[in-house]
């Protein structure tokens, strides 16, 4: 399937699955399973295993433009697919035969969400020092115990991608390892629906891990591998997937505004909105900020498939560019449009409740800033 192939379908499944659901989806705060199932059957949860093992072989700017997309239409639809789309990368970056044939086959064929399960409470923004525990008992089984939050697909997905460390006394420090979750194995414990200022369809759950045990063959990789996933799979896709919604969310509230100032005329006069130089110079400025940001995305995105070295310090800013300018063109689109924006229930109002979460999701923009300096420095990215 060609790149604008895909574009389309997912422009399809935006405009005929999410954009008739997404108020409802954010009103009851519930999860979208009719969008994350017409992507199942449309192959795009297959966009990022390789084709080798029955999915599209896409990598950054495809998922970038995908979730773009989706993004116009509804936000936490994109989130959800955008977590799948990042787990589906762990898994497949280095899986074992029978990874590929019970885990990856399975999501090529639409039948398997999974997502991500990093975040704990003890470590906020700093995802990748987990403390959920990894131990091995005596049947040579893994066993998992710790907490985790804010778990995008909570209790929906297939399986979660999980992060733990070493409890072994004797590992060295910062033994950090992935593994595969299956829903639904003992001991697992989801906490309260989520319910949030925004983004309210994504069932971001916290998650109780008591002594639950997998096979070993669960393992992503190998024992100590996980800052590798970091900085190689996660934290790409996953800036990008954000990334990506973003940036869609803007460009959607930039259209909004469009048409509010096209359509809004004074009474009394008969003079329309958009015969105004103010309105103009703004609008003009709105569209040249959208446009520039989504070109630092694309080229950090490519950057990123082609193996630019580079690439990690476009992909940090361009997250934090996409948080700022979608923040900023949210807000500026409902001035534009006072009142009808300004409205309960109105779509801005739900772009602006959900945009709010660009700087928040982990690594925020501060961070990301930060990060960013540290590698012009030549200083370790991760040093605290």
């Amino acid at each position: 399937m060609d790149l604008d192939t895909v574009i389309a379908r997912a422009r399809s499944v935006a405009a005929e699955v999410l954009g008739p659901q997404a108020r409802s989806v954010d009103e009851e705060g519930r999860w979208p399973e009719p969008g994350i199932r017409a992507l199942q059957d449309t192959r795009l949860t297959a966009l990022t295993i390789p084709e080798d093992q029955g999915g599209l072989g896409y990598g950054l700017l495809a998922l970038a433009r995908v979730c773009e997309e989706l993004g116009r239409e509804c936000a936490s639809t994109s989130i959800c697919f955008g977590m799948h789309a990042v787990a589906t990368s762990v898994i497949a970056a280095k899986a074992t035969s029978t990874q590929q044939s019970q885990l990856l086959r399975s999501i090529a064929e639409g039948k398997h969400i999974t997502s991500l399960a990093l975040s704990e409470p003890g470590t906020g923004t700093h995802f990748y020092y987990p403390q959920t525990k990894l131990s091995l008992n005596e049947n040579a089984n893994l066993v998992l115990s710790g907490t985790k939050c804010f778990v995008t697909n909570g209790g929906y997905a297939n399986s979660y991608v999980v992060s733990t460390v070493s409890a072994d006394p004797d590992a060295p420090p910062g033994h950090f390892s992935c593994v595969v979750l299956p829903a639904g194995t003992k001991g697992m414990q989801w906490g309260p629906s989520w319910s949030g200022v925004g983004m309210r369809g994504n069932s971001s759950r916290s998650l109780e891990l008591n002594d639950v045990q997998i096979p070993r063959a669960n393992l992503l990789g190998n024992e100590g591998d996980q800052i590798w996933y970091v900085f190689n799979v996660i934290t790409p896709y996953f800036l990008v997937a954000m990334a990506g919604t973003y940036l869609g969310v803007a460009s959607a509230a930039l259209d909004e505004a469009r048409k509010n100032v096209k359509e809004r005329r004074h009474r009394h006069s008969g003079a329309s909105l958009a015969d105004n130089q103010v309105i103009q110079h703004r609008l003009g400025s709105i569209w040249a900020n959208v446009e520039r940001t989504r070109a630092l995305l694309y080229l950090a995105a490519s950057k990123g498939d082609t193996g630019d070295p580079d690439a990690l310090l476009g992909l940090f800013s361009a997250k934090a560019e996409v948080a700022e300018c979608a923040v900023g063109v949210v807000g500026d689109a409902m001035t534009l449009s006072g009142g009808r924006g300004y409205r309960d229930g109105s779509t801005l109002h739900r772009m602006l409740r959900d945009v709010q979460a660009s700087h928040i999701m982990a690594p925020a923009t501060d961070t990301l800033r930060t990060w960013t300096g540290r590698a012009l420095l030549s200083l370790p990215i991760l040093s605290e």
